[in-house]
């Protein structure tokens, strides 16, 4: 599911920056900022990178039904669905800066528009996915941006983080089965 999630909103933000600026080519991919050897992928140059940064489990939890009728009355066991919010970085790379920072405010317009994709947006949204919604995060500022790009092993550049919230990830395996209550005793006390 996560990456359905992704690959969803790379897509849709590359319709959106390719409608706006009359492109024909694909200019939004996701993407490592740097491969293991420390080097800058070459699919990367002039593009928008989408990146997976974190995923963290959504706390908030809700009831959620695990077990499900079969045709012979009986039910099967199956593990509970599990939300996760995952966090993207939006960083275009290009050699001219003004065209760095020109797919950076167009990538925030598009979160500001579309702050959630459903089927109100797209028909064409994955099997699974209900809707995706999007949360600027500002987190701690210039610090949390130079931990990152340092983590990641790369040099700044002008970038964004999104949160992706409540990509619901569910297993399914079946953890047993239990079988339907079909006589019931009735006890009856004397006062």
């Amino acid at each position: 599911m996560i990456s359905k999630a992704i690959d969803y909103t790379v897509n849709s933000l590359n319709a959106f920056l390719q409608n706006k600026f009359a492109l024909t080519e694909d200019i939004v991919i996701a993407n490592k900022i740097v491969d293991q050897n420390g080097s800058v992928p070459v699919e990367n140059e002039n593009k928008v990178l989408l990146t997976l940064i974190h995923v963290d489990q959504e706390t908030v939890k809700q009831f959620y039904n695990t077990n499900r009728k079969l045709s012979n009355n009986n039910f099967e066991n199956k593990a509970q669905e599990e939300r996760y919010n995952l966090y993207i970085l939006i960083s275009p790379n290009f050699e001219n800066y003004n065209e760095t920072l020109k797919f950076l405010n167009s990538s925030i317009q598009f979160f500001q528009t579309y702050s959630a994709l459903d089927a109100n947006f797209s028909s064409n949204i994955p099997k699974g996915i209900n809707r995706l919604e999007f949360e600027f995060e500002t987190g701690d500022g210039y610090q949390q941006m130079h931990n990152l790009w340092s983590a990641l092993g790369a040099k700044y550049q002008p970038s964004v983080i999104y949160k992706m919230r409540l990509i619901t990830i569910v297993s399914n395996e079946i953890k047993g089965f239990e079988a339907a209550v079909t006589t019931s005793n009735t006890i009856v006390q004397d006062e």
